[in-house]
């Protein structure tokens, strides 16, 4: 997580590390369950490793990994679940080695598993900053699969990385001709370029998208296209009319737009009133923790974070832990910023940014 000063106020926003890892996690582990029941496997010491995966619980994890070794699980799941255990442990060459095992393991016949498992060691090779040896595996999987979106737009991620802005357009250009109206991937790839300084080639994809006359581009999408061009009263009339769909992030972009012309006590507003219409959500609670930590309401602000936390299933949890820690030190309570801080390493021990910032608070 990293603060950004913008109009006089301090702003977070989750770091490409840490989203990458976040998306690891949760990917790894729905992508895992629909193998094993492909698979038919129904071993419970391997049901209830994935279980611990889930829970952050890396090393029960491993244990019952090894349970279900010794109780006759499918070797490669067992290999398999033990890599993105070692990836949520931050150990990286471990993971690549466990992923290599399974991959080993094949009995000769390309499979589905086998190229989840090559996503998954890419995904590997990007964490451990090994960008040539990711890009490789991704040209693997394309050779064998050439309609594969997903390794295309990932690639591109890459090689933006090694620094190889041709190439990364050139897949981005691919995934675009392949599904021209899927505007969620042009999005996030206009988020990708932004990241690394590309920001006015991904406005151009967004510009050519809005010209393209597309009657199936809704509000929703015009909304967000508009919120990315920073034409941000465009974009919040747009999303004030997708907002009656209900979709939380009809919200959320909503109240982003407000925010962006520095009117939070509105953005609070939506992001409450979605709270008050529906189910708690954790990125809406992060959002709204934001805006108070922004209108200098440190309180209300950590009653935000901590709601959200204690939600199920919560994929916003590192975000909101952290958070939950900068709030502490906005209302000056030092200690408890660092008691939960170094907790927060323990489950999160790759994250930089939050180690300097254990250091800091050591000398409160």
């Amino acid at each position: 997580m990293e603060r950004k000063r913008q109009n006089g106020k301090i702003r977070y926003r989750i770091s490409r590390d840490v989203f990458i890892r976040k998306w690891v996690c949760m990917a790894c582990c729905a992508v895992l369950a629909a193998v094993l029941t492909g698979c038919g496997e129904k071993n419970e010491a391997l049901q209830n490793a994935m279980a611990l995966v889930q829970s952050l619980d890396y090393e029960g994890a491993l244990a019952q990994f090894e349970e279900a070794e010794n109780s006759g699980a499918n070797i490669r799941l067992v290999n398999r679940g033990r890599g993105i255990a070692y990836m949520g442990m931050t150990d990286y060459e471990q993971a690549v080695a466990c992923f290599r095992q399974a991959l080993s393991s094949s009995n000769g016949l390309v499979e589905n598993v086998d190229f989840d498992l090559n996503y998954y060691m890419a995904a590997a090779y990007v964490k451990s900053g090994m960008y040539q040896e990711a890009e490789d595996t991704y040209d693997a999987i394309l050779a064998l699969r050439g309609n594969e979106k997903e390794a295309y737009f990932l690639r591109g991620n890459v090689r933006l990385n090694l620094s190889d802005f041709e190439g990364a357009k050139a897949d981005f250009d691919q995934v675009i001709s392949m599904e021209p109206k899927n505007y969620d991937r042009l999005i996030k790839i206009y988020e990708v370029l932004e990241d690394f300084g590309y920001k006015e080639t991904g406005q151009a994809y967004l510009e050519t998208a809005l010209a393209s006359g597309d009657k199936s581009m809704d509000t929703y999408v015009t909304g967000r296209i508009y919120y990315y061009l920073e034409e941000y009263q465009k974009a919040y009339l747009a999303l004030e009319a997708a907002k009656d769909k209900g979709g939380v992030d009809s919200y959320l972009y909503l109240g982003r737009a407000y925010e962006a012309t520095g009117d939070y006590n509105y953005a609070s507003n939506v992001y409450n009133s979605y709270l008050s219409k529906y189910d708690g959500n954790a990125e809406v609670y992060n959002q709204l923790g934001l805006c108070e930590l922004a209108k200098g309401e440190y309180g209300n602000a950590l009653a935000a974070f901590q709601a959200g936390m204690q939600l199920e299933d919560n994929s916003m949890l590192q975000s909101l832990a952290y958070n939950e820690i900068v709030a502490y030190e906005y209302l000056g309570e030092y200690e408890q910023a660092y008691a939960l801080l170094t907790n927060y390493m323990k489950n999160y021990p790759d994250d930089e940014q939050a180690r300097r910032e254990l250091d800091f608070l050591s000398t409160r």
